[in-house]
């Protein structure tokens, strides 16, 4: 087994117990949040954070169920807005992650280049499609995509994409196999409990990344 292979399956089974749901879910499904220093409720994507975690599913309708100051045991600051923060942070850490694949030259960007990446010998792991791209060109790369076994993402907007690489109009995008394409196919499972569109797979666990 690889060390990569060996650090998925580690992490594959890394559970946390939701305190909505009372369910034990992979971390890959939940949102760890601390109590900061003035008891206000902050959410640790990263999962690093000191201080007591406090679980909860990654969906936006269990944000507005849970009960913080039950699980913190004391009073603590629940901001309004707490669920669109979350999604907003997971849109950056996709966004940095792509412009980090950009820079590294793991990532490629525009419709006839990433159908070319798709039919090559060594086809990416990673489609990703803007969610409100055209429909016609994303089914025939999402067809392609399949036919190689690579996952697909459509959960980021074509502006958030296009932020993301510094370039206007980015509709489609594919990445190698590698961290990168773990991390944001990993961020995709947990934005889609936000968003409609999401992540798409043909694998199945998505498993916790190496941060």
């Amino acid at each position: 087994m690889s060390l990569a292979a060996a650090t998925r399956e580690e992490t594959a089974m890394r559970e946390r117990r939701c305190i909505v749901t009372g369910e034990t879910r992979n971390e890959a499904r939940l949102i760890r949040f601390v109590v900061g220093p003035d008891d206000a409720i902050v959410p640790d994507l990263a999962a690093k954070l000191p201080g007591r975690g406090i679980w909860v599913t990654a969906e936006r309708a269990m944000l507005a169920k849970a009960a913080f100051a039950k699980a913190a045991r004391k009073k603590v600051k629940v901001a309004g807005d707490l669920a669109d923060h979350v999604e907003a942070l997971i849109v950056k850490r996709m966004q940095d992650d792509m412009g980090l694949a950009k820079r590294s030259g793991t990532l490629v960007s525009g419709f006839d280049t990433v159908a070319e990446a798709l039919k090559s010998a060594h086809p990416p792991a990673l489609l990703m499609e803007a969610a409100d791209g055209a429909a016609d060109g994303r089914r025939k790369l999402e067809g392609l995509a399949r036919a190689r076994d690579a996952e697909i993402v459509d959960c980021l907007t074509n502006a958030e994409m296009s932020v993301a690489l510094g370039r206007e109009n980015v509709i489609h995008a594919a990445l190698k196999s590698g961290q990168l394409a773990e991390r944001l196919i990993f961020e995709a499972g947990r934005l889609s409990g936000f968003r409609m569109a999401g992540f798409k797979t043909g694998a199945g666990s998505n498993p916790a990344p190496k941060e």
